[in-house]
């Protein structure tokens, strides 16, 4: 038999997911083509793109992931949030407007490989192949990552078995991107941005008011590692001084915002440059906000259960919730909505990871390359059947229960952000830069976070558990190497091509 509370949370569960549903079945009589279905028709509002940019990219670890390491090993692994709201900014002032652009001039494109495709004059097709599966490769993982949480938070909230609740979150999020696409994806994280930063900010200032004692105390009295100052030192992790390269490696989480396929198409879709300047300043806010936000609860974690210490760093902000608004409150119902925020994050990630993983199964693999005379309807159906099977693979993947969050999100972010940053930040600002180029910056950056992180070179360890280097912060500069190198030592490109850049370029001054 429920109780009272878990009826109410679920109740506010319940009316979100229909929420959600309902955007989905609303967006797709407002799809007809693969223009509407992956762009979303380019007619993005500045508010829209910036809150669906920033929500798709934060996803449950700017909840979960930030929020529990920090409560474990203290605000030195704020640098990781320093490092993502510098890229933020810079992804948005210097990348967006000249990428959007762009995409327009070389035949409007209308994904990332597609776009490298144009841009670069590559009737082959070498580079719409590869960069295409590289996306699926490393957006299998980072989908996995938002299903695991959404397993986690369902198993916390209302104590069901993490396959069931594994299952639940994959579903509803399938129905929705199933049906409505990108526009569906777009208005559900407008919704889910917004309910994101409300619980960030609400959640923290009403807790403090639950803390017996002074924060200090209670935080010293939590069994944390070293002292008190150290726990609040940002230039110290869990107890032990930070070196230089650690906090370098944090930073360089911020590299990769020019490489997430997912963020970069909203730059695309927006209706309007001048909406780009209005879009820029809600983004940047909106990050600024919901970091320090995130980073705050950490800390507040550790002083309001206190000695009550967490098995599971990463529910944090989900114990807090229900402990407030359950037990001192008495608001079941509203922490329910809060709780919901968690999930927003969770769904507003894996929403755009399988649009974008679709967009480049249909569209860049199947219509360019398989079968280039194919039907609108035919990829449109190609896509959706695409966001299935990518959907039950993450969900296989993220069937172990112990699967970290962090460290899922961790390889898939260094994997895109090696593979693509430098090549979209070569294409848009080095003329100079040839298919050649472009192709050697995919394949090296890429390949450097695989052999990185994933294969044991160091007596029996991979390098990354050796030195404790993050791989996008290596992979990001061999890509850039190479984009140089193999550029400069191959034939220089055409005319057309050098026109095509100079035209984007005078656009976006």
């Amino acid at each position: 038999m429920l109780s009272t509370s878990t009826i109410a949370v679920l109740t506010a569960f319940v009316l979100y997911l229909v929420i959600l549903i309902g955007i989905g079945i609303w967006s797709m009589k407002k799809t007809s083509s693969t223009e509407d279905y992956f762009l979303g028709g380019r007619g993005l509002g500045g508010w829209v793109a910036a809150l669906s940019a920033q929500a798709s990219d934060m996803s449950g670890w700017l909840l979960m992931g930030l929020p529990g390491s920090i409560y474990a090993l203290g605000t030195g692994q704020a640098w990781i949030a320093i490092g993502l709201f510098i890229g933020t900014v810079c992804n948005w002032l210097f990348i967006s407007k000249r990428l959007r652009r762009y995409t327009i001039v070389a035949n409007n494109s209308m994904t990332l490989p597609e776009f490298f495709e144009n841009r670069f004059h590559d009737k082959k097709k070498i580079i719409l192949t590869i960069s295409s599966i590289v996306i699926v490769i490393f957006f299998l993982v980072y989908t996995a990552s938002a299903l695991a949480s959404g397993g986690k938070l369902f198993n916390a909230v209302f104590g069901i078995d993490y396959h069931i609740a594994l299952a639940i979150g994959a579903i509803v999020i399938l129905i929705y991107t199933f049906l409505g696409g990108f526009l569906a994806v777009c208005t559900t994280d407008f919704v889910q941005g917004m309910l994101m930063l409300v619980g960030l900010m609400a959640v923290p200032v009403i807790a403090v008011s639950f803390i017996d004692g002074s924060i200090e105390e209670q935080i010293v009295a939590s069994s944390i590692t070293g002292t008190y100052n150290d726990y609040m030192s940002l230039f110290s992790n869990g107890g032990k001084p930070y070196r230089f390269i650690d906090i370098l490696s944090q930073l360089a989480w911020g590299l990769g915002y020019c490489g997430m396929p997912h963020i970069l198409v909203r730059f695309m879709a927006i209706k309007s440059e001048k909406e780009i300047k209005k879009s820029s300043t809600v983004a940047i806010i909106w990050c600024f906000l919901s970091l320090v936000a995130a980073c705050i609860i950490g800390v507040l974690g550790r002083a309001y259960f206190g000695s009550n210490v967490l098995e599971d760093s990463e529910n944090v902000f989900i114990q807090m919730i229900n402990s407030v608004f359950n037990n001192k409150l008495a608001l079941p119902f509203i922490g329910g909505i809060f709780i919901c925020g968690i999930l927003a994050a969770i769904m507003s990630t894996a929403d755009s990871q399988l649009l974008v993983c679709a967009s480049s199964v249909s569209k860049d693999i199947y219509k360019n390359i398989v079968k280039p005379g194919a039907s609108d309807k035919k990829v449109l159906q190609i896509s959706r059947i695409t966001v299935i099977v990518v959907a039950v693979l993450a969900f296989i993947i993220a069937w172990d229960p112990e699967s970290s969050i962090m460290g899922l999100v961790s390889d898939a972010w260094a994997g895109l952000g090696s593979a693509f940053g430098p090549v979209v930040v070569a294409s848009l600002f080095w003329k100079r830069t040839n298919l050649y180029g472009a192709v050697a910056g995919i394949v090296s950056g890429g390949l450097t976070v695989i052999i990185w992180d994933y294969i044991p070179l160091a007596g029996g360890q991979t390098i990354y558990a050796a030195t404790g280097i993050y791989s996008l912060l290596v992979g990001f500069f061999i890509s850039f190497l190479f984009i140089i190198a193999v550029s400069l030592c191959t034939k220089a490109p055409g005319q057309d091509i050098l026109d095509e850049f100079e035209k984007a370029k005078k656009a976006a001054e």
